[in-house]
């Protein structure tokens, strides 16, 4: 057998069992819940700092509550490894992810509330 023939076999991924399978959708699934849940719950301290009356377009009170949420995305990395759920194992594009769904529900939650109050 050659070099390169060894090389070859060694790249081939190993199959996963269903079980293993599960257990990392359940992974994905968790933390993707751990994104919306501090995408609202930045959403909400963002409107509870900032007084509604005072937004007005893109201010230094805008920029506060983008620092909360970036916040927010740091604070899961803590929740994952409290939760174990392999932060280590996320890569550039599962960090994005994160932080997009984050961002997301931080935007429609701090709005709505906006909305609300100025009705």
């Amino acid at each position: 057998m050659s070099a390169e023939e060894k090389e070859e076999k060694q790249d081939i991924p190993l199959k996963k069992t269903p079980e293993e399978k599960s257990a990392e959708h359940l992974q994905r699934i968790q933390r993707s819940l751990v994104a919306c849940v501090m995408g609202i719950i930045t959403g909400v301290i963002s409107y509870l700092v900032i007084d509604p009356s005072q937004i007005l377009g893109f201010q230094s009170y805008t920029l506060l509550a983008l620092v909360i949420m970036a916040a927010g995305i740091v604070i899961q990395r803590h929740i994952f490894v409290a939760l174990r759920l392999g932060p280590a194992v996320l890569g550039k594009k599962d960090w994005f992810y994160q932080g997009f769904m984050t961002f997301a529900f931080w935007f429609i939650t701090w709005t709505l509330l906006l909305t609300g109050a100025s009705s």
